[in-house]
């Protein structure tokens, strides 16, 4: 019997067309461009405005223009996996309201809560779904509106976060394509350095909890980055050397785009040069969930089948990994 890998075989994006700029960022806290650019590489990012606006609308508008563009239709998706640390409300799920908003009808859908780690623990757990031969349609989409839990008064944290949302189709294939390998990992200790202080069942919310800003992302950004810049570049170095891969094999690497130091320590670290890593965040920010089909979508016409591309990440949980993928389709042709 022929091996049943998972494959992606259509991606599209989306994000909002308001642009807060360095700029503009300066005029409501302490900082400046030169400022931002040298310590995290970002320009600009994306934010979603509008009353009543939520993570659901932002990955409706990146499953609808997948579905068009994969020419699927939505009865026939069996399954929709939301990677979000920012949910629409605590119940019910993202996943279930993305469906609905979406006409996705017969699908069972959840949420995946990795941090920026999230879409690819949602990949993986996609691609164990069509492992198994009764799934032969799945999207998961990484979208997260963090905006929604940035203090635009921390000069610290306000600069770092954006809002987008990107989405992939899974299918099965029994060629050597799609998700040949993966190394997960999880850390629950570093949760100290980065966390929502308030809102969940530890601490609930409450006027004490409003006023001292405590639904606001806090992060101890020193100890964050010296994880990250170690472990996300060891796990992607480690995920080449199990599969035997020498950087000459590697077409790309897509880093999460949390910090430009951090994705240039980890193309070293495989021994890549600088034009074979996605790089994207002065334009976004970190978008946590969405930062890596974000660069599959915006590189997607620079693809062909084939390619052997690393995907890393490291994210609050602490939570860091990397796939390894064997891209399944060139853009020109169909790709269902």
């Amino acid at each position: 019997m022929e091996k049943i890998r998972a494959a992606i075989t259509g991606i599209h994006a989306w994000v909002p067309e308001y642009r807060l700029t360095n700029l503009e960022l300066s005029k409501m806290v302490d900082t400046s461009d030169e400022w931002i650019m040298q310590r995290v590489g970002i320009k600009e990012r994306r934010i979603l405005k509008g009353e009543g606006l939520g993570s659901s609308d932002l990955g409706e508008k990146a499953v609808r223009g997948l579905l068009e563009k994969t020419n699927t239709s939505p009865e026939d998706v069996d399954l929709l996996i939301c990677a979000t640390i920012t949910p629409d409300m605590a119940f019910p799920a993202t996943a279930n309201i993305i469906s609905d908003k979406a006409e996705i009808k017969n699908a069972f859908s959840f949420d995946l809560g990795a941090a920026c780690s999230g879409f690819l623990f949602g990949l993986q757990t996609a691609a164990a779904y069509i492992e198994t031969g009764r799934y032969r349609k799945v999207i998961l989409v990484g979208v997260d509106k963090m905006s929604s839990i940035t203090d635009y008064t921390d000069r610290t944290t306000c600069p770092l976060f954006g809002d987008a949302a990107g989405a992939v189709l899974i299918e099965p294939t029994t060629e050597d394509m799609g998700v040949m390998d993966h190394i997960l990992h999880a850390d629950g200790s570093g949760r100290k350095f980065l966390h929502l202080k308030a809102g969940g069942s530890v601490k609930p919310a409450s006027h004490e909890t409003v006023d001292a800003k405590e639904h606001f992302i806090y992060q101890e950004g020193q100890s964050v980055f010296k994880f990250a810049v170690v472990n996300m570049a060891n796990v992607a170095a480690e995920i080449m050397e199990r599969n035997n891969l020498k950087s000459e094999d590697i077409a790309w690497l897509v880093p999460h785009q949390a910090n430009l130091r951090i994705i240039d320590a980890t193309g070293r670290r495989m021994g890549l040069p600088p034009e074979k890593v996605m790089i994207n965040i002065e334009n976004y920010g970190n978008t946590t969930a969405a930062t890596i089909p974000l660069c599959l979508w915006e590189y997607e016409n620079r693809l062909k089948k084939g390619d052997k591309i690393i995907l890393a990440a490291f994210g609050g949980g602490f939570t860091w990994g990397a796939i390894y993928l064997k891209w399944a389709y060139d853009p020109q042709l169909p790709t269902t």
